[in-house]
C-alpha cells in the first residue's frame, strides 16, 4: 500500500494581468487563480533513512530528474526539516505540459504537502508556503485549495475575498487545449518585445478586480481576463479562431490560462458540453484534449 496519495489539481488563471517586468528578470502581476477538481495523481512510498528520492512517471515526455519540482521539493523539504527518509513517486500525469495549468508547479507543491505530513508536520501552513514559492512563482498556490489573488511575480498568495470566491466555486468549466504548447520563457519574452496589449499597469490591474469584487451581482464571466492573450493569439492563430466560434456558437465567454496554450470557457448550466467538445475537436483535431471539470 502507499503511504500517500494525493491530488494534485490543475489550475486556471481566470484573471491575469502582468503588469511589469522587475529589475530581477521576472514580471509582476495580479492574478485571481483557482485549482480544478481534475490534475494529475501522486503516490508517495517511504523509504528508510539515508534512502534518496526518486519519481516514476507514466507519461514518458516528463523529466524524472533532479530538474523535476517534485524531486525538487523533497530536496527542499530535506533541507528546511533535517528529515532523513528517502521516498519513491510515482506520478499518473494528466495536466499537460506547456498548458498554463500549473501541472509542474502543482506536482511540486502537493509534494511538500505529502512529506509534511508523512513527518508528522513539522512545518506550519506559512512556513509550507514559503517553501512552496521558493520552488516557483506559483506554487504556493496549489496549499490554499481555492480561489486566490496572487501578485509580485506570483509568490504573494492571500484567499479572493469569501463573497467573491463563492461565485466562483463549483462553477462548471470546460478545459481545451490543441496539439501545440506554449513555453512560457518565449511568452514572456513576446510581451517585453511590446507584443499587442503587453502591460496592463497595477492600478488599473487592481481597480479591474475590485469592481468585480464590489459588484455582488458581477457573474463570474464577467472577472475573466488575460493581457498574454495578445502574445500568443498573434503567432497561435488556431486559439482566437476557435475562440471565437465558441463565442458566436454557444456565447461562451473563453479564455486562455496563463501563458497558453490551454483555453477554457465557464460553463452555463444547460450548455450543451458534446457539442461544445465536438466544435473544439472539429476545429484543433481528434487530439485536442477536453475536459469537463469544476472550480474549487
Amino acid at each position: 500500500m502507499a503511504d500517500a496519495e494525493i491530488h494534485c489539481p490543475a489550475k486556471l488563471n481566470l484573471f491575469l494581468a502582468i503588469t511589469g517586468r522587475r529589475a530581477d528578470g521576472f514580471h509582476d502581476l495580479v492574478s485571481v487563480a483557482t485549482p480544478l477538481d481534475w490534475g494529475d495523481t501522486l503516490t508517495v512510498n517511504l523509504r528508510g533513512a539515508g534512502e534518496g528520492f526518486a519519481l516514476m512517471c507514466d507519461d514518458p515526455a516528463v523529466p524524472v530528474d533532479g530538474t523535476n519540482l517534485v524531486l525538487r521539493a523533497a530536496e527542499t523539504f530535506r533541507a528546511a526539516t533535517g528529515w532523513a527518509k528517502g521516498a519513491q513517486f510515482i506520478l499518473q500525469k494528466r495536466i499537460p505540459m506547456g498548458a498554463g495549468l500549473g501541472g509542474g508547479s502543482s506536482n511540486g507543491a502537493m509534494a511538500l504537502r505529502a512529506l509534511n505530513h508523512l513527518a508528522g508536520e513539522p512545518l506550519g501552513a506559512p512556513a509550507l508556503e514559503e517553501l512552496a514559492a521558493k520552488l516557483g512563482s506559483d506554487c504556493a498556490l496549489f496549499l490554499r485549495g481555492g480561489p486566490v489573488v496572487m501578485r509580485g511575480r506570483g509568490e504573494r498568495v492571500e484567499p479572493l475575498p469569501a463573497a467573491g470566491a463563492a461565485r466562483l466555486r463549483g462553477r462548471r468549466v470546460l478545459v481545451f487545449k490543441p496539439g501545440f504548447g506554449i513555453a512560457t520563457p518565449w511568452a514572456y519574452g513576446r510581451m517585453v518585445a511590446g507584443a499587442p496589449g503587453s502591460y496592463l499597469p497595477a492600478p488599473e490591474a487592481e481597480a479591474r478586480l475590485a469592481g468585480w469584487l464590489g459588484d455582488a451581482a458581477a457573474p463570474a464571466e464577467r472577472l475573466l481576463y488575460n493581457n498574454m492573450e495578445g502574445a500568443a493569439f498573434a503567432k497561435y492563430l488556431a486559439l482566437p479562431t476557435l475562440l471565437g466560434v465558441l463565442r458566436r456558437r454557444f456565447g461562451l465567454e473563453a479564455r486562455m490560462s496563463g501563458s497558453g496554450s490551454a483555453c477554457f470557457a465557464l460553463l452555463p448550466e444547460d450548455a450543451p458540453v458534446a457539442e461544445i467538445e465536438a466544435a473544439v475537436r472539429g476545429a484543433w483535431g481528434a487530439s485536442a484534449l477536453c475536459v469537463a471539470a469544476k472550480l474549487q
